[in-house]
């Protein structure tokens, strides 16, 4: 099968790779030209600009985004609507705000254009080795586009949601609970680092709780890996953890339906007072964004 694919940073560049491993055409556009000329060698077919990756597509074309949420994305799909044709399906799989995912469905449906939006979970390395996605918009442009889906997930991690910005919807709510859990690990380690009376060992203390305890997880996993590789007391690593977004739309969204998340608006306030207030803390949460999804956090 052939698709369009658009944006290949850390996230894009990986998923084009294992959709090409799985044996489908990817025609790929990139603002800087390193990145194409990087895939190609693995076998995808490179265009100069978004008006020839269009052309180079068979109809009904399908062209996945892979850009970063907002201005950017908004500005690609007004390109996209000018260009594409009735039939034609662009998928989002940038950290959208459900509410943009439902008003793009609108603008493009104006057109006759088909508009999937999914939510991306699992960082780079779920990006290259299997992903979990969160599909929303109609069954049947679902079903047109699950063998992509398929081979772009891991083993069984993708799910339809009916409606457009549902698997947008899904996917905020997934990055305002992974807020919350951070934080309970952050703040957890942080009373092992100050204990009186035992000198704990945090690499041990990781280790052994990803070893068949509750909290057994990918998170103490990337933990433990953040300590082996910065030391245990993460001393290059920003004690300033950075708010991208999710949280803060995952708390808003929850009051416009009166519904109480005090530990997740906990651990965005944690994040946006941790700017002038940088801790242990802080540190930790910012190593674990950097292990999952390569945010910069090296100490400035």
């Amino acid at each position: 099968m052939q698709l369009g694919y658009v944006g290949l940073g850390k996230m894009g560049k990986n998923m084009v790779l294992r959709l090409l491993e799985k044996g489908h055409e990817v025609v790929v556009w990139n603002r800087s030209p390193e990145p194409r000329r990087e895939v190609a060698k693995a076998g995808a077919i490179a265009a100069e600009s978004v008006e020839e990756l269009v052309q180079k597509l068979r109809i009904p074309r399908l062209v996945w985004l892979m850009l970063p949420a907002g201005e950017v994305t908004q500005t690609m799909i007004d390109q996209l609507a000018e260009l594409l044709a009735s039939g034609d399906t662009v998928v989002d799989g940038a950290n959208s705000f459900y509410k943009d995912s439902i008003r793009r469905a609108k603008q493009l449906s104006t057109k006759g254009i088909r508009f999937v939006d999914a939510g991306i979970s699992g960082g780079p390395e779920g990006a290259r080795h299997g992903a979990c996605v969160m599909i929303g918009g109609e069954e049947r442009d679902f079903k047109k586009l699950e063998p992509f889906i398929r081979d772009v997930a891991a083993h069984d991690a993708y799910q339809f949601f009916p409606g457009h910005g549902a698997g947008h919807f899904v996917k905020m709510v997934h990055n305002g609970i992974e807020y919350g859990m951070m934080q309970a690990i952050a703040e957890g380690f942080n009373i092992l680092k100050s204990a009186k009376g035992f000198k704990i060992d945090l690499l041990k203390a990781a280790d052994i709780y990803n070893h068949r305890s509750v909290i057994d997880s990918r998170l103490i996993d990337w933990l433990q890996d953040a300590y082996e590789q910065h030391g245990t007391g993460l001393e290059n690593i920003s004690g300033a953890a950075a708010e991208s977004g999710e949280g803060t739309w995952t708390v808003e969204t929850a009051k416009e339906l009166g519904v109480d998340v005090p530990i997740i608006e906990g651990s965005l306030q944690f994040r946006l007072d941790s700017e002038k207030h940088p801790s242990y803390i802080g540190k930790v949460v910012s190593a674990l964004r950097h292990q999952f999804g390569g945010h910069d956090v090296k100490k400035k």
